[in-house]
């Protein structure tokens, strides 16, 4: 009589973590799409380079015009349909990944965007640290600067 317990007891052990799996499960996911997806704006690669002239002319061979930027200054911001890059030489070491909240790919003003701020207290909230924060007594341009697992720095740089 015991050897027919014990499958009993099993199946319904079994049953149990099934029903708990599809329950945690199903919560998880529920209260990940109850989050609304934040607005980081357009996405450009800004690159660190030697010498701007030679990336210049090497991107514009590539298709890229230039749409911004200035060489006196050092930087320049380049495209290529809906693909945008900035060149900088003796600004910041190594390439990032760059958004900024409030503008389209032509560097246009969007209607509705995420402030920069919002964006900060959103990273935050999933204890994302942050290498540069805005001042949240602000308004207007600012930038937050952070690091993926990997070790890429991502700029997110509204400038309205």
């Amino acid at each position: 009589m015991k050897k027919i317990y014990l499958p009993i007891a099993l199946l319904f052990a079994f049953g149990l973590g099934l029903l708990t799996m599809s329950f945690i499960g199903t919560t998880k996911k529920e209260k990940h799409q109850d989050e609304k997806p934040i607005k980081l704006g357009v996405f450009s690669l800004s690159l660190s380079v030697k010498d701007l002239k030679a990336s210049k002319v090497f991107y514009e061979n590539l298709g890229f015009s230039q749409m911004g930027g200035d060489e006196a200054s050092n930087y320049l911001i380049l495209k290529n349909e809906n693909t945008i890059i900035g060149i900088f030489q003796g600004m910041f070491e190594g390439n990032m990944l760059t958004f900024n909240p409030g503008w389209d790919v032509n560097a246009k003003n969007v209607k509705n965007f995420d402030d920069i701020r919002i964006i900060q207290k959103h990273l935050k909230s999933k204890n994302i640290p942050l290498t540069m924060e805005a001042d949240e007594k602000t308004s207007g341009p600012a930038s937050v600067m952070l690091t993926d697992p990997d070790g890429n720095v991502i700029l997110l740089d509204q400038h309205r």
